[in-house]
């Protein structure tokens, strides 16, 4: 039995562990792996290359299995005859009653929502006017109406929903225009007509009709079931669905309809053949990450009976052919989340059936401004399902201290359990970092080389002043020694293999560029290829193949390439310019000293204050902008300041980082001076190199051997 086996992994599963050399679980797989087979929710931060991919990977892949496999007494969730608010079509902080018809919730910063059981259709040869009545039993806001089944539980907020709001607003795609009267009284009593057959939503308010609210295009009313819908926030309702009594305004109670004109939600039935809601979703911040997590799956189910159908939902390949993949049948979706987004809200893609929500890299989603796109697709996702188990959150992040996480944690996940290994930020002590700094007053050379290497153009219309540098023309001198001082560092250490980060994409392709040009006139080797969001999908792609097959020593990139991507054993990291995060100075180092082999980082910092592009306002994002005016001048372009920024960082990490200087000489330090990068690390007991865990325990075992045999002797008299 594997260690992974005793952990509660199916066999089938630790044989395709094997084969990849995992014997051991690191540490965040053994902490996450039992606690989500334990169906609890789980918040997880550890290092970069820690593990985390295969933490939750592999029991989602165990459960998703297990689910698929599982034999039902029925192919179809049990749905009441009774219209009813559904248990299982609902958020998280609203209480339903025991009868399913009185729903409360004491939130008061976000919409609680709910949909019934049942939905009405449209049948030719009978009248399609139905009705059903909401009660507040206690005042506050709320929002009643009508929603396709894709639609959102926070109603009117897409195009599937149509609400009517307390403050005398009518919605549907977010587009609020007054109409009837307030409410949100106790007993206020708010009448919701639909009328399938000339296309119309209309309200009613204590009994007075306030007119028709929404025409709807026919071929909706024809096509598509409509659902009883209710969103609140602080209040209370009651729903009757049918009486004794008749429905006003000629409409029927939507519970006294027969067969034809109503159906059953069957969100949570068990999934059909070809049904296109996945058990599991896994989002990802970069198409690399989705790839790499996509062939994690890949390899880890292999030796699985039985086929567990997965996709891969990424931009730059056929959304067509993911929508013939979705509708073949999925279980495990893996993707981006734009193409994810996209393909939900297009209806090509439900959520009904998914019983898992992984977001990896939840602080990179945070950073991009996703976390409301993030919001929408939780709330298409049921939180629990006919057999009564919840929905399972994972969540992802570099650090679980963020006050976003901490946020989005609260909001859509149940009681998570923390896992958190990292706790304050620290260097791995397989990493040596240092820092190199750039001067150009102290360092001229950079007058000679001003023709010979291409900057990014931020004072192409300054009057450089070569005999007195101004501000401007040392900055522009910075740009051009940071170039030369890579150059340096390769040729010095003699380094092979190593991942340089720039700021921006721009200075990607010109030291491309570069590295191109001194390949052909020095006759040495500088291959490199460039990852970054400019380059196309396809391009990416093979440009990270060719660098980790060692087809090229350099990739070159800003920092899509700092968080997750599995490239293993590089030996060297060269930081162009630090990022302006300092948590991403972190996961830039971490592509080094993994897997406890030795890295060392080198971060080239200036002395002098550097113009550089800032497009976050800018209205085509960089593209085509050569606006080299100030931010506060209306421009693109602020001045960085890395010793202030090198500060951060070493107050972060409660360090002072190592200078050295441009001969590149690394002092003999705790690494003795004997440190071959990209080896693994040397231990200091017994003076052997580690090479696996049996080696590593070898010694210790002898011992406990030793006196094992000792002690059995004593007991027999027959030691002396």
């Amino acid at each position: 039995m594997t260690a992974f086996e005793e952990m509660g992994i199916m066999p089938e599963i630790g044989k395709s562990l094997e084969e990849i050399d995992w014997l051991l679980p690191t540490n965040i797989q053994a902490e996450a792996i039992p606690l989500i087979l334990g169906g609890g929710d789980v918040l997880m931060a550890a290092e970069t290359g820690s593990g985390k991919t295969g933490a939750f990977c592999l029991p989602v892949i165990q459960i998703v299995w297990e689910t698929l496999n599982a034999k039902s007494k029925s192919d179809k969730s049990e749905v009441s005859d009774k219209c009813l608010f559904s248990p299982y079509d609902i958020d998280p902080n609203l209480s339903l009653a025991a009868d399913l018809l009185s729903a409360q919730s004491k939130v008061t910063n976000q919409w609680q929502g709910v949909r019934a059981n049942k939905a009405v259709k449209k049948c030719r040869g009978k009248k399609n006017r139905f009705y059903f009545e909401i009660e507040f039993t206690s005042p506050g806001l709320a929002r009643v109406g009508w929603a396709l089944e894709n639609g959102s539980r926070e109603l009117g907020t897409d195009r599937f929903g149509w609400g009517y709001g307390g403050t005398a607003k009518k919605s549907n795609a977010r587009n609020f225009e007054d109409y009837g009267e307030k409410f949100g009284d106790k007993f206020d009593v708010i009448g919701n007509i639909i009328d399938l057959d000339y296309g119309t939503i209309s309200w009613t308010k204590n009994g007075q009709d306030l007119g028709v609210a929404f025409q709807i295009a026919q071929h909706l009313c024809e096509q598509n079931h409509f659902f009883p819908c209710i969103c609140i926030k602080n209040a209370g309702l009651k729903a009757k669905f049918q009486s004794d009594q008749n429905a006003p305004f000629g409409c029927t109670w939507i519970g006294q309809l027969g067969s034809d004109q109503i159906v059953n939600n069957t969100c949570f039935a068990v999934s059909s053949a070809n049904d296109n809601s996945p058990k599991a979703l896994i989002l990802e911040p970069s198409r690399e990450l989705a790839e790499q997590t996509h062939n994690c799956i890949v390899n880890f189910k292999k030796y699985l009976s039985g086929d567990i159908r997965q996709c891969l939902l990424v931009g730059g390949l056929s959304a067509k052919d993911q929508m013939h993949q979705l509708q073949a049948g999925v279980d495990i979706v893996t993707g981006t989340i734009g193409r994810v987004n996209e393909l939900v809200n297009s209806g090509h893609l439900s959520l009904k059936s998914c019983r898992f929500f992984i977001i990896d890299e939840v602080d990179a989603f945070l950073a991009q401004g996703s976390m409301q796109t993030i919001l929408q697709l939780h709330g298409r996702i049921p939180r629990m399902f006919p057999d009564g188990k919840r929905l399972q959150m994972i969540v992802c992040s570099a650090t679980l201290h963020n006050f976003d996480v901490k946020k989005l944690a609260e909001r859509v996940m149940f009681f998570p359990n923390w896992v958190d290994l990292k706790g304050e930020d620290s260097v791995p002590d397989t990493v040596h970092h240092v820092v190199v700094r750039v001067d150009p007053r102290k360092d001229n050379s950079w007058m000679n080389l001003r023709n010979s290497i291409t900057t990014d153009a931020v004072h192409e219309r300054d009057i450089r002043n070569y005999k007195n540098p101004d501000k401007d023309t040392l900055s522009e001198a910075v740009k051009i020694l940071k170039v030369d001082y890579v150059i340096k560092a390769i040729d010095t250490l003699q380094i092979d293999c190593a991942i340089i980060f720039c700021r921006t994409k721009l200075d990607c392709d010109n030291l491309e560029t570069y590295f191109n040009q001194q390949s052909a006139k020095l006759c040495k080797d500088y291959s490199c290829v460039c990852l970054h969001s400019d380059r196309t999908p396809q391009e990416r792609q093979a440009n990270l193949e060719t660098f980790k097959m060692k087809k090229c020593k350099f990739l070159i990139c800003t920092d899509v390439a700092a968080r997750g991507i599995d490239i293993t054993g590089i030996p060297f990291v060269l930081q162009v310019t630090l990022p302006d995060d300092k948590a991403n100075y972190l996961h830039r180092i971490g592509r080094v000293g993994r897997a406890e082999r030795m890295g060392l980082a080198i971060s080239f910092v200036s002395n002098v204050p550097e113009k550089v592009w800032y497009h976050a306002n800018c209205r085509t994002r960089g593209k085509n902008c050569w606006n080299t005016q100030l931010v506060e001048q209306g421009g693109c372009c602020i001045w960085y300041n890395e010793i202030q920024l090198l500060a951060d960082i070493e107050e972060h990490l409660n360090c002072i980082i190592s200078e050295i200087g441009i001969d590149f000489k690394l002092e003999v330090n705790e690494f003795d001076g004997k440190v071959v990068y990209g080896a693994k690390q040397s231990s200091n007991v017994g003076g052997y190199t580690y090479k696996d865990h049996v080696a590593q325990m070898a010694n210790n075992v002898q011992q406990l051997y030793d006196l094992e045999s000792k002690a059995q002797l004593v007991h027999l008299g027959l030691y002396y």
